[in-house]
């Protein structure tokens, strides 16, 4: 099978370098690395045997690159709830998580999400949920 290099334009190579270094998501890094396999020149089948997409995943990926360069390989809005929380929230969220719980009135040396929770909802007038906090402290830390 032939290599799909011809597709890309001349510094494709280093702009996908480029992105590699500043990206911090898992997904996007992966896509990058595999879309810079081909575009260095390695088969389709190649590089979908060794990265977790199928040829037809990674054919998309490619022609989203070839089209809107490295904006191609981010994700896309999905459907749905729009997330509870922002990222202001996570913001306050990771500065409280710093913080002493005693200082806020927590009988504990220790936060739970829970107490998190409870304390961010007083402190932004958004309700959130425990797991919400949760969910947002295994993304961030």
């Amino acid at each position: 099978m032939r290599p799909l290099s011809s597709h890309f334009a001349h510094d494709a190579l280093h702009i996908l370098d480029s992105f590699l270094k500043q990206t911090k998501k898992a997904r996007v890094f992966r896509r990058a690395q595999a879309v810079r396999a081909v575009v260095a020149g390695q088969t389709v089948t190649a590089v979908s045997a060794t990265f977790p997409f199928t040829n037809s995943a990674l054919r998309k990926w490619l022609k989203r690159f070839a089209r809107a360069g490295t904006r191609g390989l981010l994700d896309r809005p999905r459907s749905g709830r729009p997330p509870q929380v922002t990222s202001e929230i996570e913001t306050q969220l990771n500065l409280l998580v710093d913080q002493d719980p005693l200082e806020y009135g927590v009988m504990h040396s220790q936060w739970t999400c829970r107490e998190l929770a409870s304390v961010l909802s007083q402190q932004s007038s958004v309700s959130i949920g425990r797991e919400s906090v949760r969910l947002a402290l295994k993304k961030t830390r």
